[in-house]
């Protein structure tokens, strides 16, 4: 899907692309985004959960800040370098592509090699000492082999974790929930009720692990 004018536009509640500050396309099965090459003073792009393949045309936009990208397609690190110039970039998502590989240490190390200006990646604090370390190691970005893998959050599964509030950044729970309501308006009745119940299953599950915390007396 064609990311358009019109889409943008609607969904930033904007004039021009120019005044987009804020871009929330969060699951819209996105594969072409050519359209960040007119939008220079968007500051925070939600693009999780699309089918993005390459962030050329993100490097058209000079004051970007927060970047979402999780559950995309893209196949190697190297599509970072499109990023290189985007000095005002401070958080990155990135987890759950292709490109992350099976080794999580060297997959950081990488990115952070390329964009050492990051404060987050993948919602964890960049460190002084792994960004040191990165900056130590001068090797040329490449791609990890072998898929992405996602690791589980609080001993929740990959699919709980995914639509698991705690694992999204503060920025991107809000953008996502936002995604959700807007989403709901075009279910049917049916469609409806089997969110209705994969939502009370989820709150009771949520229950019985807190009834499991012990409670510490002091």
């Amino acid at each position: 899907m064609i990311l358009t004018r019109t889409l943008v536009l609607s969904r930033a509640k904007a004039s021009d692309l120019e005044s987009v500050k804020k871009l929330n396309c969060w699951g819209c099965n996105l594969t072409d985004i050519s359209i960040f090459t007119e939008m220079p003073n968007v500051e925070v792009l939600t693009l999780s959960a699309n089918m993005i393949s390459t962030l050329e045309h993100i490097a058209s936009c000079q004051n970007l800040v927060e970047l979402y990208l999780r559950r995309n397609n893209i196949q190697s690190l190297s599509e970072l370098s499109h990023l290189k110039n985007l000095t005002c970039l401070k958080v990155l998502w990135l987890a759950e592509n292709p490109c992350c590989g099976t080794d999580p240490v060297k997959y950081r190390l990488t990115v952070l090699r390329t964009l050492p200006g990051l404060q987050k990646l993948d919602n964890q604090v960049v460190t002084e000492e792994e960004l040191a370390l990165a900056l130590e190691d001068r090797e040329e970005v490449i791609n990890p082999p072998g898929p992405a893998t996602a690791s589980s959050t609080n001993g929740l599964t990959d699919a709980d974790s995914e639509y698991d509030p705690l694992s999204f950044s503060i920025e991107e729970t809000n953008h996502t929930l936002e995604a959700v309501l807007l989403l709901l308006k075009d279910l049917n009745v049916e469609e409806l009720k089997t969110v209705q119940c994969a939502t009370e299953n989820k709150l009771r599950a949520r229950s019985r692990q807190k009834e499991k915390i012990p409670i510490v007396q002091h």
